[in-house]
């Protein structure tokens, strides 16, 4: 029994790779019905794909017709189908939007892309780091020296699967009250610019340079960084309100004059280094002693293999354990419909009769006979 405040809701997924399987889990995870169309010799599911988590999955052949008539048929019933591909792949399956709206015309048809449906690099292949490089977001992450790529959060999850999940609840409320459905073009290029608004907006004040760790969230200032412990371990402090700055000088014995210059830019780089040789003189576990949970605005920065239990995340149970794999919890938090893992990744195929059949598809010994599932 799916649990979630999307229970209820019916989704198709055509099966890609990051940020579409990212969206997939989520919508998942608050209680949706997703059915994933994948291919027949896609590589079997292992506990440890977690974003693959709570589907159900369908393995067609996508070359027979039979295969295009049975994603149509789950299309009059859906309420939502996504795909991940190119511009024109679903097109050329005999699956694009057009089709699909004709025969379903509540129906929200996602396309996550990096580059977008249109536009001149809407053909060309890229990975997070190209999309993010366009927007900026790339160039004011990183060293003085270079930029430094933010793993792949910016572009593909943020960016790209966050944006597509809201954009396709948000074209579901409006397909609900009007009865028109419609196309969600989720291009990461967009997402990650659109993540960027906030410095986009510091940029126009004037207020934060192209110059990497010179600025106030980048690391240039003292008081908004990551410090190296005696032990080799970092902690990360983020003491930008006078309240707060008042505090940290206060835990770490910070009474050198100097410091009343907090947001004197010019100082930072002397001030970096002063607060470096404190932090320096103590282990992590003795500065969280000092200073965590306090407004100082601190934490210890965690390795993956630390944070689970870290006594805040198991309170909270930010981390759940699927199959023996360790994993982030659903997020976000709901009073009264909670979301919930619905179930471990799904072996491929392994829901040919009874996702068909609880979707109202008949015939399904025909289809297997036939070799289109």
């Amino acid at each position: 029994m799916a649990q979630g405040p999307l229970d209820g809701l019916k989704v198709v997924e055509f099966a890609g790779l990051g940020p579409a399987p990212f969206c997939g889990m989520l919508l998942s995870d608050l209680g949706a019905d997703v059915l994933r169309i994948d291919r027949k010799d896609a590589r079997p599911a292992k506990p440890f794909h977690v974003t693959h988590r709570g589907r159900r999955s369908l393995a067609l052949d996508l070359k027979k017709d039979e295969a295009v008539v049975l994603c149509l048929d789950l299309f009059a019933r859906a309420d939502i189908v996504f795909e991940g591909f190119r511009p024109g792949v679903m097109e050329r399956l005999g699956l694009g939007p057009d089709v699909a709206l004709k025969r379903n015309p509540r129906l929200v048809y996602g396309r996550m892309t990096g580059w977008g449906q249109d536009g001149p690099l809407a053909q060309a292949a890229g990975h997070d780091i190209n999309y993010i490089a366009l927007t900026g977001a790339l160039h004011a992450i990183g060293t003085k020296e270079r930029p430094v790529p933010p793993l792949n959060l910016v572009g593909d999850f943020g960016g790209g699967a966050l944006y597509l999940a809201f954009g396709l609840l948000a074209a579901l409320t409006h397909a609900r009250t009007t009865g028109q459905g419609q196309v969600v073009d989720a291009a990461m290029v967009d997402g990650a610019a659109s993540l960027m608004s906030y410095f986009y907006g510091f940029r126009a004040e004037g207020v934060h340079t192209a110059e990497r760790a010179a600025n106030r969230l980048d690391g240039g200032a003292h008081f908004y960084d990551v410090y190296q412990c005696a032990d080799g371990k970092w902690v990360a402090i983020g003491s930008i309100e006078p309240q707060f700055y008042a505090l940290l000088r206060g835990k770490a014995g910070l009474s050198d004059p100097a410091f009343d210059a907090q947001l004197d830019r010019a100082r930072w780089p002397e001030l970096k280094e002063k607060l470096a040789r404190v932090i320096a003189t103590k282990t992590r576990a003795e500065w969280c002693a000092i200073m965590e949970g306090s407004d100082v605005c601190f934490a210890p920065v965690l390795e993956l293999g630390e944070a689970p239990s870290h006594p805040a995340n198991a309170a909270r149970g930010v981390f759940v354990e699927v199959e023996g794999v360790v994993q982030p919890a659903p997020a976000p938090r709901f009073s009264a419909t909670p979301g919930a893992v619905q179930g471990p990744p799904p072996a491929i195929g392994g829901h040919n009769v009874d996702g068909l059949r609880d979707w109202g598809i008949g015939g399904i010994e025909e289809l297997q006979r036939k070799g289109v599932i």
